[in-house]
């Protein structure tokens, strides 16, 4: 499969201002009760309450859990902060208490481990966040350079007909598509609990509109730049740059620990000499090396920009408002944004 890089059209602007955006930092408190919820972020506090119990797969469902249930709902994570989530692997005791939650909130084909645990699970409320918004396949830059073993078994793969594994599931690093899939978490949520149906509508309204206005503030923020090509160290930011008209060059594929071929190094060595390119960018939750050693040795500098996977001490910001805010400023300082 030969996937080449490409251009895509910016999206249509977002009718609310970038003043909507950073008045949204101070909202994102975490939820329900302190004994519940437990400091690790795991599901293995989740034990019913007398609120609305809800299990997130990992931080941007557990965020939008806490936006959208506000002092209804009792948010635990089965991803601890600090943990990256793509190779997550349940405890026995997660896996039990699974079953305990009146929701489940996560995204298919991100975590293969969370998948099956929740298939197994007879809980009502079950929200994959992947039927929610429309996932696309961005081509994996991985398996362009892999050789032919891994080739021919794609090849068989796909004669089975499962594709998925080809899509890409970082939907929340698109501000609209995240807005979509709040819009149908905010229904499930009202389904599952019609008591507090009305705040459920209005919290997620309140969440979709600061999402709209962080559109806007990507949209404007990166539309005049000096290269619109990017590195970075996964391919987690594909619906950014869709949406945006930017390119992304991932060194390693959709996870983040397979590690490039020497080609695809030199491909991206002679790449940022033709586009401009004048940062690497590497993340908080996985090792930085292969990032860093291509700076060094293509004479660029480095930067994080943060797929968000999840908040630690290293994040630039305490929620993902702040932290998507923290990337805009980084992409427009490497792109020479005008």
């Amino acid at each position: 499969m030969n996937i080449r890089r490409r251009l895509i059209p910016t999206a249509a602007l977002a009718a609310l201002s970038l003043t909507a955006v950073s008045a949204c930092s101070s909202d994102s408190t975490s939820t329900g009760n302190a004994s519940n919820a437990g400091s690790g972020g795991t599901a293995g506090t989740a034990e019913s309450t007398d609120k609305f119990d809800v299990v997130a797969s990992f931080y941007p469902m557990q965020f939008l859990a806490e936006q959208i249930g506000g002092d209804h709902v009792n948010v635990t994570s089965l991803t601890q902060p600090g943990q990256e989530p793509h190779d997550l692997e349940l405890s026995t005791k997660q896996t039990a208490e699974l079953g305990e939650a009146d929701a489940i909130l996560y995204l298919k084909t991100l975590q293969p481990a969370v998948d099956e645990a929740v298939a197994q699970t007879d809980v009502k409320t079950k929200i994959d966040a992947a039927t929610l918004t429309k996932l696309e396949d961005h081509g994996d830059v991985e398996h362009e350079h892999a050789g032919e073993e891994e080739h021919a078994g794609e090849e068989e793969h796909a004669e089975s007909g499962e594709e998925e594994h080809a899509l890409d599931p970082h939907v929340w690093l698109d501000p609209v598509k995240y807005a979509e899939v709040a819009s149908g978490v905010g229904a499930a949520f009202e389904k599952a609990d019609p008591d507090h149906a009305a705040d459920y509508r209005k919290n997620t309204e309140d969440l979709v509109k600061k999402l709209d206005a962080l559109n806007t503030a990507y949209t404007e923020g990166l539309q005049n730049t000096t290269t619109k090509v990017f590195f970075t160290n996964h391919a987690a930011f594909g619906y950014l740059a869709e949406r945006y008209g930017l390119t992304q060059e991932a060194i390693s594929g959709l996870d983040p620990e397979s590690e490039p071929s020497p080609a695809r190094i030199k491909e991206l060595q002679d790449e940022a000499k033709a586009d401009g390119v004048t940062t690497v960018f590497y993340e908080t939750l996985v090792s930085d090396k292969t990032a860093k050693t291509l700076a060094k040795d293509a004479g660029l500098k480095t930067d994080v920009l943060d797929p968000l996977e999840g908040i630690t001490d290293k994040s630039k910001g305490d929620d993902y408002f702040q932290v998507m805010e923290s990337n805009l400023k980084a992409l427009r300082t490497a792109l020479g944004a005008k």
